[in-house]
C-alpha cells in the first residue's frame, strides 16, 4: 500500500517508491529503494522535496506515535531534522543533584522578591545575576537536569517555582537557538522576573482552588502591567526583560494581552517567553487542576493555531524532546516506561525506563532502556495519561531519591477512571 509522508517523516526502514512533484524539483536520482542506513536516510530529508511515498508492504510504516491525530506528526516533522543544540558534559544522575541545590536557592530569591514587592518594595534585579548564571551553566552541562526537575512542584508553591521553571526552560531555548552566553543570561533574567506582577495581585485570587469569575480573572490579567511597574521602578533598564514581562501573554494572532499586539510587534525574546509560560502553566499541578503529561502538552500546544511563533516552537520541541523527561509512555511490546532523559541524535528513541507490563497487568523490576539502541526490538507507540494509572512513584522513577520528587509522589493520586 502507498502512502504520501511529509520528507520530514521518513525514517530508516520505510520504502521510498517515489517523491511527489517534478524530478527537477529534488536530488535523488533514483527511487524505489530501502532506506537502509544514516547516509541514505539524509539523501532523502535533504533531497529538497517536500513529500515523500512510501510502500509500507515492502517497508516500515509511520510509527503510530507520529499519527495518533493529537499533533505528533507536526512535532516529528518540527524535529527530526536538527540535532538537539549541545552534547551533555555531564550525566543527568550528577547534574540532577547540583540542580537540586540550584532550584531551593532560586526558589528562596523569587521568594524573598516576591516579598519585597508585596511590601512595596523597589525592586533590586542585580540580586538575580549570579544565580541566571548559575542557571545558564547547568544547562550547558545537561539541559535535561534542572528543566525538568523544575517541573516538579507543589502546588502550593507553583507562583515561585514557575519562575523559576521558566528561567531554565528560556535558557535551554535560547541555546537552542544559537544564542552566546550574554543572550542566554539576558533571556534567563527575563523568564525569571517575567511573571513579577503577580506579587501584587490579591492573595486570595492567586491561590483560589476554584475558577475565578470573569470579572477576577480580569483582576489577574492586569499582573504584567504591574510587573513592568514594579521593574521599571526599581531601576530595570533592560528592555528586553521589561518586554517580556509586560508581553508574555500576546500571540502570534494578536488575540493576546494586554495590548493585543499584532504578530510583528512581538520581540524573539517575548515569543520564547509565551512559550515557555504556558508550557510550564499546563504541565504544573495547580490549587484548582492537575497538571497534564508533558508529552500531551507539547502536542496540545503544537495544535493551537495562531497562538505562538511555530519556528520558536519548534527550536523549544527540540530543546526539551517530543517526549519530555518525566512522560509516561507506552512501548510496542505493551509495556509502559517513563522517560529518563533524551537521546540527542534522535528526540523518538530516548532513555526509558520500564516498570509495568500492560499485558500481564503487573509491575516489573524498573529497567533502564536505551531505545536508540533498541531499535528494531522495541519503541514508543503512545503516550499514556498518569492520570489513567495507579501508579504512586512515577517522579521517583526518573528524579531518584531525591526529596521533591518524594513529596511530590506522596502527596499526588494517580487513579485508573472508573
Amino acid at each position: 500500500m502507498l502512502k504520501k509522508l511529509p520528507t520530514a517523516s521518513v525514517e530508516k526502514g520505510m520504502y521510498v517508491q517515489g517523491v511527489e512533484g517534478s524530478w527537477l524539483g529534488h536530488t535523488l536520482w533514483k527511487t524505489h529503494f530501502v532506506i537502509e542506513n544514516d547516509e541514505q536516510l539524509q539523501r532523502v530529508l535533504g533531497c529538497g522535496a517536500t513529500e515523500i511515498w512510501i510502500d509500507v508492504s515492502k517497508g516500515v510504516d509511520l510509527r503510530p506515535a507520529a499519527a495518533d491525530g493529537t499533533g505528533a506528526t507536526t512535532l516529528v516533522e518540527a524535529v527530526t531534522l536538527q540535532e538537539i543544540a549541545k552534547p551533555c558534559s555531564t550525566s543527568l544522575d550528577e547534574e540532577l543533584r547540583t540542580a537540586a541545590g540550584l532550584r531551593e536557592r532560586s526558589r528562596a530569591l523569587i521568594t524573598s522578591l516576591y516579598q519585597e514587592a508585596r511590601l512595596g518594595n523597589s525592586i533590586d534585579a542585580e540580586r538575580c545575576a549570579p544565580l541566571v548564571n548559575d542557571v545558564v551553566e547547568s544547562v550547558d552541562r545537561n539541559a535535561d537536569a534542572l528543566v525538568s526537575l523544575s517541573r516538579l512542584k507543589l502546588s502550593d508553591e507553583y507562583t515561585y517555582m514557575h519562575s523559576v521553571t521558566v528561567c531554565a526552560l528560556m535558557v535551554s531555548l535560547g541555546r537552542q537557538l544559537g544564542f552566546d552566553d550574554a543572550q542566554c543570561r539576558e533571556a534567563g533574567l527575563a523568564g525569571l522576573l517575567h511573571d513579577l506582577g503577580k506579587a501584587a495581585m490579591p492573595l486570595e485570587l492567586i491561590q483560589r482552588p476554584g475558577k475565578l469569575t470573569d470579572e477576577e480573572f480580569e483582576v489577574i490579567r492586569q499582573h504584567p502591567q504591574r510587573g513592568h511597574e514594579m521593574l521599571a521602578r526599581g531601576g530595570m533598564t533592560n528592555e528586553s526583560v521589561l518586554d517580556v514581562c509586560l508581553h508574555h501573554h500576546e500571540r502570534m494572532d494578536g488575540h493576546g494581552y494586554p495590548d493585543k499586539l499584532p504578530a510583528e510587534r512581538l520581540s524573539r525574546l517575548t515569543r520564547m517567553g509565551a512559550i515557555c509560560d504556558v508550557y510550564d502553566a499546563i504541565t504544573s499541578n495547580r490549587p484548582y487542576k492537575a497538571g497534564w503529561d508533558p508529552a500531551e502538552s507539547i502536542a496540545r500546544m503544537a495544535s493551537w493555531k495562531g497562538h505562538f511563533d511555530e519556528d520558536i516552537l519548534k527550536a523549544f520541541i527540540r530543546s526539551i524532546g517530543i517526549y519530555p523527561t518525566g512522560s509516561l509512555v507506552r512501548l510496542a511490546s505493551g509495556r509502559l516506561a517513563i522517560v529518563v532523559e533524551q537521546n540527542r541524535t534522535r528526540l523518538t528513541a530516548p532513555k526509558v525506563k520500564v516498570f509495568f507490563s500492560t499485558r500481564s497487568n503487573m509491575p516489573l523490576k524498573p529497567e533502564l532502556l536505551d531505545l536508540l539502541e533498541a531499535e528494531g526490538r522495541d519503541r514508543i507507540e503512545r503516550r499514556e495519561s498518569p492520570g489513567d494509572w495507579q501508579f504512586e512513584y512515577l517522579n521517583e522513577l526518573w528524579a531518584g531519591d531525591l526529596p521533591i520528587a518524594r513529596t511530590l509522589d506522596s502527596r499526588t493520586q494517580y487513579r485508573r477512571p472508573g
